[in-house]
């Protein structure tokens, strides 16, 4: 519970921090989350070894800590435009590096025999990493201090010595009966103040009226079938290696490389879901119809069993589940508004648990146990999840299906946020 609260009130403070670059900024928050499996493996690996008690108190209580110690800086903070892009490509940047260190340092400690003396320099060496962007973060702070009290003063000083010339610009301002001076305007700032009410309109669903929307359900069967299918796939990855006669070695790599995977597709998917809608004017639900599509390519490969397919297909299942983490916020931030988003945004995520069980239980456990011999209740052989993941792939297609209605019917929503944004 404590840390759904805390990855909700991210997401909402990230959108509402950086709204032009949402996609961006939810996609790297996102991303650190899905990395945090290859993290606590790292954890167990070099402090609790062969110490499961002691690793699951860990984890029992690393949330609730964590949540209570880093609450108090997540919040709305009034800005100034101009080096957002800087410094989310800074972050980005780092990001990238994490998961490349942690990708790398994976492979290697499978193919050769790691002491303890090293593993703790490898994991020290990965808290400086995780740290780093807190030097970015102080960094933009004090320009952006420095930037306001400049600001400040140069204001201060043409109020002092510009105070005649304003007087006389004042007279030439039209003022309304309410009080406030407008430029005189033509046609097409009155038609800009059209999209802007448009768009506006879309800012005060609550989670009653968005429950009473298409649109939201749509975003949710998308949901149970893409979420849904990527859980189950994680949830049975262990069994699957098993059955196909996969090493234990090579099925801890497969785990762990899962959470790489998954990075790439949080991030990855919000930065260029940012770069094609701002640039290309690309709708984002666009590349939720894509993205599904490629689970639904993924679950062909695993179910085919042949040789190196669940490291392939794991990879693009990996990825692109992890897309829809980070696609689905910034749809339902900017469909529904972020006034209600925090409610909105964790009613849409049950879609996940419901999918996972309906995939997890109903499909893959219902169909092993009618393949599994009735000796031992174990299945060995391509054919024990075959069919499961083949339905899978039936699934996550018709989310696509689902999600190219979605942006069927919020492509004029999209086109009016893209002008009114070039217009600006």
């Amino acid at each position: 519970h404590a840390m759904s609260f805390f990855n909700t009130s991210n997401a909402v403070t990230g959108v509402r921090n950086f709204p032009y670059y949402k996609g961006t900024i939810v996609g790297i928050m996102k991303g650190f989350l899905g990395l945090s499996g290859a993290i606590l493996i790292q954890i167990y690996w070099t402090f609790l070894y062969k110490k499961p008690a002691s690793f699951l108190l860990m984890l029992a209580l690393l949330p609730t800590i964590n949540t209570l110690l880093l609450m108090w800086f997540v919040r709305i903070h009034k800005k100034y435009e101009g080096n957002e892009k800087k410094h989310l490509n800074s972050l980005s940047l780092i990001a990238l590096i994490v998961a490349a260190y942690l990708m790398g340092f994976i492979i290697l400690e499978n193919l050769l025999t790691l002491c303890l003396a090293i593993r703790v320099v490898a994991f020290v060496a990965l808290i400086l990493l995780l740290a780093s962007p807190l030097c970015i973060a102080i960094r933009a702070h004090k320009r952006e201090s420095n930037r306001v009290s400049q600001t400040l003063l140069a204001e201060g000083d043409q109020l002092i010595d510009g105070e005649s010339n304003w007087r006389d610009t004042e007279k030439s301002h039209i003022q309304d009966p309410s009080g406030y001076r407008h430029l005189p305007s033509n046609n097409t700032d009155q038609e800009l103040d059209s999209n802007d009410r448009t768009l506006q309109s879309r800012e005060n669903f609550n989670l009653v009226q968005a429950m009473c929307t298409l649109d939201f359900w749509i975003l949710f069967i998308a949901m149970v079938c893409g979420m849904g299918s990527g859980l189950a796939t994680i949830n049975n990855l262990n069994q699957i290696g098993g059955s196909l006669g996969y090493r234990t070695f090579e099925k801890s790599t497969l785990i762990s490389l899962w959470s790489i995977w998954n990075f790439l597709g949080r991030f990855g998917a919000g930065y260029v879901s940012d770069h094609f809608l701002h640039l290309r004017g690309w709708a984002r639900p666009l590349f939720m119809v894509i993205t599904l599509a490629g689970m639904s390519i993924g679950h062909v490969v695993i179910a085919s069993g042949m040789p190196c397919a669940l490291y392939t297909g794991s990879l693009l299942v990996g990825v692109f589940y992890g897309s829809q983490w980070s696609l689905m916020p910034t749809i339902t931030s900017e469909i529904f508004g972020v006034l209600h988003m925090g409610t909105i945004f964790i009613a849409i995520t049950i879609a996940a648990p419901v999918g996972s069980y309906i995939f997890s239980v109903r499909v893959i456990g219902h169909i092993y146990d009618k393949e599994a011999s009735t000796a031992w209740n174990t299945c060995t052989g391509t054919h024990c999840f075959r069919l499961s993941f083949l339905i899978m792939a039936c699934a996550t297609l018709l989310g696509s299906l689902t999600a190219l209605a979605l942006f069927f019917r919020t492509r004029s929503f999209y086109s009016q946020d893209i002008d009114g944004t070039s217009n600006t």
